[in-house]
Formats: C-alpha cells, structure tokens, sequence
C-alpha cells in the first residue's frame, strides 16, 4: 500500500500501481495536507498515523487496512491530549510503543495512559 494525504483531501491508501484507493479516512486534511507514518506489530496490526494541522492540531490513527476506521483522535479528550497550533510538515515517529510529534515548542508524546 501506498499513503497519500493531499492538500484539502482526505488520507488514502492506494494499492501498488492502482488508480483509485481501497479506503479512504473520514478526515480531510488542510495545507500542506498529511504525511503519514505507519506502525505494525510485524506484519499484522498495521497503524497508519496522520498529523492534521489547524489552529489546534491533531494526531489521527487509521487502521491499515481500512483507512475508514479511526483508532484514535487526539482532540476529543480535549487538552489532555492536544498540542496546540499545528505545524506544517508534521510526519508523526513512531519508536518504543510511543508517538512523537513535532509541535511548534516542542515534541508531544502519546502512549497508552497508565
């Protein structure tokens, strides 16, 4: 698969060499559009995590084979889990069961809550 995620355009997984996408994410990404991350455990369980930059930004995590299904958003828990201001040229690093996010002060990381 391939994951695009275009100016003013929702994230997309296109199979290798198609044309039109197997799935398509409920969320419309704005300038510059998304570049997104993928996290599995092997080659099962795949993550498809996307930065969304807007006056508070947000991190979305997609499931890899059906880019219809959100895992997880960061703006409905309110501040708990929100940065800020989004930040062009976000690509979310994903390393040690955690998500880093470059803000436009610092990094945000996400994990499972205790």
């Amino acid at each position: 698969m391939v994951y695009y995620g275009g100016l003013n355009d929702s994230l997309k997984a296109l199979p290798l060499l198609a044309t039109t996408a197997a799935s398509r994410s409920p969320t419309t990404f704005p300038y510059p559009g998304t570049t997104p991350a993928i996290s599995a455990n092997g080659t099962s369980n795949g993550i498809v995590w996307a930065a969304e930059n807007r006056a508070v930004g947000a991190l979305h995590a997609y499931d890899a084979a059906n880019l219809g299904r959100e895992l997880y958003n960061s703006n409905p828990a309110g501040t708990r889990d929100q940065w800020g201001a989004g930040n062009k040229f976000i690509t979310p690093m994903i390393a040690n069961g955690k998500v880093f996010v470059g803000t436009t002060t610092g990094v945000a990381v996400f994990g499972l809550l205790n």
